[in-house]
């Protein structure tokens, strides 16, 4: 690990400690309001490539990097600590859809080069506040848990060891293009996730260090399940072990609906508590209405109330959302880590915590 990579990691574990850090919000609104056309995703490199590649976000890191530049200094601007790389869809899985999966170890490494390039910039301006880049592994297209034909439960079109790789692949370049933190978010399926874990570690080991990881779930409706019908207690009770920096959930809900599974992710988790939900429910048109302060008035009470180490935005949040969740999270006390008995715990569907010890796991074991 370089110096500067190191000094970096040590400043991320003592801002923790310090203050509620502000994640930046979503790249996809962003990129939105640029009214691309499929020429504008193409660009000069890809004109003659036989698939369409509109909607492809990562790629504009390749054919666009002004416009992906422009979004992380904004939410930089508007109070994030921690930029997120753009590469949600950075796996070959993920770029299959487009006919560019060779190209996925040049966008992980090149997103995150642009991520660190301005994530320094901010830094180099104010010292006293390093930025810091979360490389992101998104959830892919597929689920190792859950088959995609009605008519045949037991079929699969993706296996560990496929994940896996993939996971390997875009981590490694990453953490090659300057990446803090390894983000493994929008976790709908555990069973990918542990795929995830899995090679983030090889990685790890096979660099011979190792750096934060984040995991942050999702809760796919009002049932405050995973999509693969797991409880927020019983998803962090199933990735428990890879000792992450943080635990949390993003995305599909809205700050007012995601409140009571970030409350109980709270009460049981031993590590940081990460949030960034969505501006509110989708609309008819798939949009979102939920203005900045709204989403803010949610996560700020979120902070008062000691629930979260980490908050930012998703699907809908834009820079003035962020602005105002940091504005509503500045001077809030960051909750404290609490220490959980070692003790045995257990999750399917449920979590089980035997024997019970505290009032935080006897609620959590009924």
């Amino acid at each position: 690990m370089t110096p500067a990579r190191e000094a970096r990691i040590q400043a991320l574990h003592k801002a923790v400690k310090e203050r509620i850090l502000v994640i930046d919000g979503a790249m996809g609104t962003m990129i939105q309001t640029h009214g691309l056309t499929e020429d504008d995703y193409r660009g000069a490199r890809f004109a003659a490539h036989s698939h369409e590649v509109r909607g492809n976000g990562d790629l504009l890191t390749l054919t666009q990097p002004h416009i992906i530049a422009g979004i992380h200094a904004q939410y930089l601007e508007a109070g994030a600590d921690i930029l997120l790389t753009n590469t949600f869809s950075g796996t070959v899985i993920a770029q299959a859809d487009y006919g560019l999966t060779g190209l996925v170890p040049e966008l992980n490494l090149e997103s995150a080069r642009l991520a660190r390039r301005i994530a320094d910039e901010f830094s180099d301006r104010n010292p006293d506040r390093p930025r810091f880049v979360a490389g992101a592994l998104g959830p892919t297209n597929r689920t190792a848990s859950i088959s995609p034909d009605v008519n045949d439960p037991g079929f699969r079109n993706v296996s560990f060891d496929e994940l896996r790789a993939a996971y390997a692949m875009a981590a490694a370049a990453l953490i090659e293009g300057g990446a803090d933190i390894i983000l493994i978010e929008t976790v709908f399926d555990t069973l990918n996730c542990k795929a995830a874990i899995f090679a983030t570690q090889e990685v790890f080991d096979a660099l011979g260090f190792r750096l934060p990881v984040m995991i942050s779930g999702t809760i796919t409706d009002l049932s405050g399940r995973t999509l693969t019908g797991q409880t927020p207690e019983a998803f962090w009770y199933s990735v428990r072990h890879a000792e992450p920096f943080s635990i949390g959930l993003n995305c599909a809900l809205g700050a007012e609906q995601m409140r009571p599974h970030i409350a109980a992710l709270s009460r049981v988790a031993d590590t940081a508590v990460s949030a960034y939900p969505n501006a509110g429910l989708p609309n008819g048109f798939g949009g979102y209405d939920e203005s900045p302060q709204i989403t803010a008035g949610h996560v700020g009470e979120w902070a008062r109330s000691g629930l979260i180490n980490l908050a930012g935005g998703c699907c809908g949040t834009t820079p003035a959302h962020i602005q105002a969740i940091a504005q509503a999270v500045a001077g809030v006390a960051p909750r404290p880590i609490p220490e959980r008995p070692r003790t045995l715990r257990l999750s399917g569907l449920e979590p089980f915590a035997f024997p019970v010890t505290s009032g935080a796991e006897m609620e959590t074991a009924r």
